[in-house]
């Protein structure tokens, strides 16, 4: 029943069938196939999104949404501008900058990619970017999305496996999602003076730091209140996101006064779609999930990579080459379901530590979202900026082995992740 499972899946896929409806039915054929029980499959979609950690998802959808109505994208690239002044590939480094900051706010990569990229295409096109550049640039930058914390996919990780808790997972990915900033940011700086682009950038005065720290001020708290209020326990990482979200409304609305009732409206009717794909997804993978796990599918494999004789180095290495092709035409979640059922036996085989998996996971599919040709962040820049995803690839190969470089530096250097959560006392 094993290729039955996976036949199924791929056969759908190759028809065009949606991803979750793919994993949904293949685990629904095999479950109907043996004497495992039809009624196993609603129980198996229930179970799957009633989970209180799940609430979160889309609260944080909620609150980035917000944020980016409200013109805190905008404040953030203007205090980002004024820090890093008119030099050569200066946007290029402001688009990365503020790619980090929302990710401490959204959680979502798409999400941080479609709101710097309508701030930031349009003026690194007036100062000489080619946007295929920009685009690449914003797409890798707004992979960081998943790995500085708040993250969507380290929420729907911690629930895959429970041994590692949300702070923890929090916690680790805040340096490593920094470092993979600094490396994107040294690789668009080199590629910019490289190719002459951005020499003198748009040529607009730069913002006074005060004033646009002044403007920035409530943006950038937002991430202080949500990691703080959980370090200090007033707070749940659920209820950070109810937090977030309020807080959020109150900028956009008291604040700001960007957002009027009909904006509100809009933003909640676009999170509830976004959250609502999301928890779908989630729901018909638990399907499949449910009937591999069953079944001992994934038992199995472990067994045989376990068993074939390769270094714990060579394992590693395989596993990294298999997420990253996955992560070419897989979403996270899609990733997470199909695939953890068989990594968690072997990293407990080897004693990994399951934080630091989980940290080296997403940092695979964070490169992922910008690696075509099903690159979600690379597709979202390419539409704004109306051009193909083909003419990205000079450029984006460049980000893809610059942020490799740091997986395989996270992978080798576990103290990298591991670091921050011990400190904070999250690990023993």
């Amino acid at each position: 029943m094993d290729w039955v499972l996976f036949g199924v899946f791929v056969l759908l896929m190759l028809c065009g069938v949606p991803l979750g409806v793919a994993l949904g039915l293949a685990g629904t054929a095999v479950i109907a196939a043996t004497s495992l029980g039809v009624m196993s499959v609603p129980i198996s979609v229930y179970t799957g999104i009633a989970k209180y950690p799940l609430l979160a998802i889309p609260v944080f959808v909620l609150a980035g949404l917000i944020f980016e109505r409200a013109g805190v994208a905008r404040s953030i690239v203007n205090f980002a501008a004024s820090l890093v002044g008119r030099r050569h590939g200066g946007l290029a480094i402001t688009a990365i900058l503020v790619c980090m900051i929302l990710g401490g706010i959204s959680g979502s990569g798409p999400a941080d990619s479609a709101a710097v990229a309508a701030i930031m295409l349009p003026a690194m096109t007036r100062a000489g970017y080619p946007k295929p550049y920009s685009a690449s640039l914003i797409a890798a930058g707004g992979a960081t999305g998943i790995l500085i914390p708040p993250s969507i996919a380290f929420i729907i990780y911690s629930l895959l496996v429970p041994q590692a808790t949300v702070p923890a997972l929090f916690a680790a990915g805040i340096v490593p999602g920094i470092l993979a900033g600094c490396t994107l940011i040294a690789v668009g700086v080199w590629l910019a003076k490289r190719h002459g682009f951005g020499a003198h950038d748009d040529g607009e005065p730069v913002p006074p730091p005060w004033s646009s720290f002044r403007d920035a001020l409530w943006g950038l708290a937002a991430p202080v209140i949500i990691l703080g209020g959980m370090r200090s326990g007033w707070f749940t990482p659920t209820e950070a996101a109810v937090v977030a979200a309020f807080y959020g409304f109150f900028v956009g609305t008291i604040v700001y006064r960007a957002l009027t009732w009909k904006d509100i409206f809009e933003v909640l009717a676009e999170a509830a779609e976004i959250a609502a794909v999301i928890l779908i997804v989630v729901a018909l993978a638990s399907v499949f999930a449910w009937a591999s796990s069953t079944l001992g599918t994934f038992d199995r494999l472990a067994h045989a990579m376990i068993g074939s004789g390769a270094s714990e180095a060579a394992v590693l290495l395989g596993i990294t080459a298999l997420l990253l092709v996955a992560g070419m035409f897989l979403d996270a979640i899609s990733i997470y379901f199909i695939f953890l059922p068989l990594l968690v036996p072997i990293a407990l085989h080897y004693n990994w530590n399951l934080v630091w998996f989980g940290i080296v996971i997403t940092m695979n599919l964070a490169i992922g979202q910008f690696t075509p040709p099903m690159a979600v962040n690379l597709m979202v820049t390419c539409r704004m900026a109306q051009i193909p995803i083909e003419s990205t690839l000079p450029w984006v190969v460049w980000f893809v082995l610059g942020m490799a470089g740091m997986l395989l530096a996270v992978t080798f250097v576990p103290e990298i992740a591991l670091w921050l959560p011990r400190t904070l006392g999250y690990l023993n």
